[in-house]
C-alpha cells in the first residue's frame, strides 16, 4: 500500500520519454563477441587438435556455443539501455535481470564528457559520461550517435550550470 496522498483527479501524469541506444552498439558488440570468441574457438579446436589428436578439436564447441548464447543476451542487453531527459533530472535505465535506474539531478552535475575510442569511431558511436560529487554514481550512456552524444553534453552542461546557479 502506498503511503501518502494520492494524485488529484486534475493532475496530469507524465511519464519519461525514453529513449533507446542505437542498432550500431549491437553491431560493434556482436563483432566483438564473434572475433574473440571466433579465434578462442580456432585455439581452442586447432591446438588440441594438433597436438592430441582430431577428437580434442571438440573444445572448439564449447566458445561456439558461448557465441549463440552472448549474440542473444548482448541484444537483451542493448535493449534494456534507455535514458530520458525531464525538466529537474536526467534518467538513465538499464538491465535485463537486475533493472537499475540511476537518477541524476541536473543541479548536481559537475562534469558531462564525451568518448570515443578506436572501435566506437569505426562504428560512428560516442558515449556520454555525467560525473558528479558522489562517487558511486554510475552515470554512462554508452553508443550513441556523436551528434546526439555531443548535443545531450550541451544541453546537460546548460541545465547543469543553470541548476546549479540556483543552489
Amino acid at each position: 500500500m502506498e503511503t501518502g496522498s494520492p494524485p488529484s483527479a486534475g493532475a496530469a501524469r507524465t511519464e519519461p520519454v525514453w529513449i533507446g541506444l542505437p542498432s550500431g552498439l549491437l553491431r560493434m558488440r556482436r563483432l566483438l563477441l564473434v572475433v574473440w570468441l571466433g579465434l578462442l574457438a580456432l585455439a581452442a579446436g586447432l591446438l588440441p587438435g594438433l597436438l592430441a589428436g582430431p577428437a580434442w578439436a571438440a573444445f572448439a564447441a564449447l566458445p561456439l556455443a558461448v557465441i549463440g548464447w552472448g549474440w542473444v543476451m548482448l541484444e537483451h542487453n542493448w535493449r534494456s539501455w534507455r535514458y530520458a531527459e525531464r525538466a529537474d533530472d536526467l534518467l538513465i535505465s538499464r538491465g535485463v535481470l537486475w533493472r537499475r535506474t540511476t537518477v541524476v539531478p541536473y543541479g548536481r552535475m559537475q562534469l558531462v564528457e564525451v568518448t570515443s575510442g578506436p572501435v566506437e569511431r569505426h562504428f560512428g558511436l560516442a558515449s556520454v559520461q555525467l560525473h558528479t560529487a558522489a562517487a558511486a554514481t554510475d552515470a554512462t550512456i554508452p553508443g550513441l550517435d556523436p551528434a546526439e552524444a555531443e548535443r545531450l553534453r550541451d544541453r546537460l552542461t546548460e541545465l547543469g550550470q543553470a541548476r546549479s546557479a540556483g543552489l
